[in-house]
């Protein structure tokens, strides 16, 4: 295979595959199982910096954080992101330094805590979507917006939870850094649960925020500035499908950028799922790249082979 540089973009799958299984032990068994995948791609030659959401592990911080209120502060956003970008960067170094060690690949990995600059202005700061931590009552919801300013709603009858802002991200700002260590060989493990999201303030100083970045938005930022030849989306299905969860389901098997275009404006991609994946490719192709890719974990080599998966080009 042609060396080129590829951003993969892990879901939350590759961490958690059965809810009933958390614990840090269960994590690193599947993180440890996708590591075999990654390493057939570094095998077969391709140049990796691989990201990888964290929304789970935030949220188990989070609900550490509100069970342990009585005694301790809650653990502010930035620094839950900054945590699991550390010790899901961990996990995937190690499980990936062992498996090419077997296979007698010498390769050099680092995990780098990453912040991603988001714009002060985003409409997101005044419209709050994204739900964090655990279902309260509304008299908690209550308690918590007049102690700690917290935006809430309630979910689907369920309960009320608080919401915070979904920025779009504009800038990596260890993007320089990202870049050296690529030129010099490194696997990268960055942008982390898309990044930890900063402002700049008046005098230019940067400034955490309480808000969620979309991972497979900055991974697609993080590729186009980087010219990556390829990005990768990895997640539980093995591809897009035109018409998911109907009886006329289609696999997508390659597609232009025109028609999933089309696709998209046609509805066939649900939000909060296929339809954000889908917006971060095309954000890719416009911005300079030449291929994208949507695939499982086990099918990452046959799909970057075209062999299997969604292929997207312009």
């Amino acid at each position: 295979m042609k060396s080129s540089l590829a951003v993969v973009a892990i879901g939350g799958n590759s961490l958690i595959k059965d809810k009933t299984k958390i614990a840090m032990h269960d994590q690193y068994e599947a993180v440890k199982e996708t590591a075999v995948y990654i390493a057939d791609l570094i095998e077969n030659g391709l140049d990796l910096i691989i990201t990888h959401g964290n929304g789970p592990q935030v949220g188990f911080i989070y609900r550490r954080g509100e069970l342990a209120q009585h005694e301790l502060p809650l653990v502010p956003l930035d620094i839950c992101g900054a945590d699991t970008q550390g010790a899901i960067g961990y996990m995937i170094e190690k499980a990936l330094l062992n498996e090419l060690r077997k296979r007698g690949v010498k390769k050099e990995i680092c995990a780098l805590v990453t912040m991603a600059l988001v714009d002060r202005d985003d409409p997101s700061f005044k419209n709050p979507t994204k739900p964090i931590g655990s279902f309260l009552s509304r008299e908690e919801a209550l308690a918590n917006k007049e102690k700690y300013g917290w935006d809430v709603v309630e979910d689907a009858g369920r309960g009320f939870r608080r919401v915070v802002p979904s920025p779009i991200p504009r800038e990596i700002i260890e993007l320089d850094v990202i870049r050296t260590l690529v030129e010099k060989g490194y696997v990268l493990i960055a942008t982390g649960g898309g990044g930890i999201p900063v402002v700049r303030n008046d005098s230019g100083d940067l400034e955490a925020v309480e808000a969620v970045i979309d991972k497979d938005r900055a991974s697609s930022l993080l590729a186009t500035k980087l010219g990556a030849d390829i990005f990768i989306i990895s997640t539980s299905v093995d591809g897009a499908y035109l018409n998911f969860g109907e009886k006329d389901q289609t696999p997508l098997g390659r597609a232009n950028l025109s028609d999933i275009r089309k696709y998209l404006e046609e509805g066939h991609f649900k939000p909060g799922s296929m339809k954000p994946k889908i917006e971060s490719i095309i954000e890719f192709l416009e911005g300079g790249g030449s291929r994208a890719i949507i695939t499982s974990p086990e099918n990452l080599l046959e799909a970057v082979k075209g062999e299997s998966g969604t292929t997207i080009v312009k």
